[in-house]
């Protein structure tokens, strides 16, 4: 067992007993909201930095989807139970993945035909949404922020069902004010009540690299923790178990396992 693993018995043992025997989550939407669903700008994502960056938008690779289907299913379970309807995610350090298990979480969020889902790029320092995915955007999220753009102007469909994302175009100054600011409210609020009524997946910041996820976290319903066996730091990891303990931490995906069997990933 790694230490990593280790690290997170623990909080593996509290997650088993709190969802055991947790039911799939109803329909969260009816048929009127579908219907009159909002259509967003329409982009591109290029197929060569998917397969580059190991975006799941297919099959192609089963073990993978099958791990993420997995945390689509516990994590939609602990918002249902709790009504829930937001998530960061995160990491202690550059370098775990964060971003990638944001994007392909979302993308495996948006394949139950009963979820719909936002994804944002919040990680302002470092924004990597869209170019993991090779999108083609004109405004972006920091452009909304900025005051040079309305919210509308910079959600955009992808091409896949039932997912808009909210990307990043290049690093913002001065993120952390962006993010305590009127408008990120604004944002916020808005997200949150757009119908038909949507998971939203938050790609934050790492939480030791700067005080964004603080300023942010008490805008989400709770974070989600990615560490990476054989990168991620343990004295980091500590300091990142003491920092989420005044948050609500509402789960682990462990990144990059090596024993995990083919797929590579674990849940807690």
């Amino acid at each position: 067992m790694s230490i990593i693993e280790r690290s997170l018995e623990k909080i593996a043992s509290r997650r088993a007993a709190a969802n055991q025997g947790l039911a799939r989550p109803s329909k969260r939407n009816n048929a009127a909201e579908i219907a009159a669903a909002r259509q967003y700008r329409r982009t591109t994502m290029n197929p060569a930095a998917l397969e580059y960056n190991k975006i799941l938008v297919d099959k192609s690779d089963p073990y993978a989807v099958a791990a993420y289907n997995i945390v689509r299913t516990r994590l939609l379970q602990r918002l249902a139970a709790n009504k829930w309807s937001s998530v960061a995610v995160t990491g202690s350090q550059p370098g775990e993945g964060k971003s990638l298990t944001a994007i392909n979480l979302a993308i495996a969020l948006a394949r139950d035909e009963n979820t719909w889902v936002y994804l944002v790029d919040m990680d302002l320092k470092r924004p990597s949404v869209a170019t993991q995915l090779g999108l083609e955007v004109e405004q972006d999220l920091s452009d909304y922020l900025r005051g040079t753009a309305q919210i509308e102007d910079v959600i955009y469909d992808p091409g896949i069902p039932r997912l808009a994302v909210l990307p990043n175009r290049c690093a913002a100054e001065h993120p952390s004010e962006l993010l305590g600011s009127a408008r990120m409210d604004a944002l916020v609020e808005h997200l949150r009540s757009e119908r038909p009524k949507r998971v939203i997946i938050y790609d934050m910041p790492p939480l030791m690299s700067s005080d964004d996820v603080l300023t942010f976290a008490p805008r989400v319903d709770g974070v989600l923790m990615v560490v990476s066996e054989g990168t991620t730091d343990r004295k980091l990891l500590q300091a990142a178990r003491h920092v989420l303990s005044e948050m609500n931490l509402i789960g682990v995906v462990l990144n990059r396992s090596s024993s995990r069997g083919e797929t590579g990933y674990g849940y807690y």
